[in-house]
């Protein structure tokens, strides 16, 4: 499951999630199909977003939940080697909507949902 960061570093930061709880990605049992799933949502933000190129960031501390953080790259963007998360950005909620809306729309293209899944999309902020 992936759903956009509401205080991304950059547009179209997502998060993706096991279903079932697991506090540490380590511990998630189908490790590879996860890290694919995070390969298609970086994927998808190359294509919808023009990103020039995504980061993977794990870390696990701040939420007691197993999370990948996909973040796109831009040009110009100011992030380092080494993330200060303090330059989080605040983005409306029609920005959101419209970057869910790309990156779903990209995943659809890529054929990367299978029918019941693209029916099932959904975004809340």
């Amino acid at each position: 499951m992936a759903f956009l960061d509401i205080n991304p570093l950059n547009p179209g930061h997502a998060l993706v999630v096991p279903k079932k709880h697991y506090r540490w990605v380590i511990e998630v049992p189908q490790f590879g199909e996860y890290w694919e799933a995070a390969g298609k949502i970086a994927k998808a933000s190359q294509k919808a977003l023009e990103a020039d190129c995504v980061n993977f960031s794990v870390l696990g501390d701040e939420v007691p939940h197993a999370h990948i953080h996909v973040i796109p790259r831009f040009k110009n963007d100011n992030i380092r080697a080494v993330i200060d998360w303090s330059r989080r950005k605040k983005l409306t909620q029609r920005e959101m909507e419209q970057i869910a809306n790309s990156l779903i729309s990209a995943l659809k293209k890529m054929s990367f949902l299978r029918k019941q899944e693209s029916s099932s999309l959904s975004f809340r902020t």
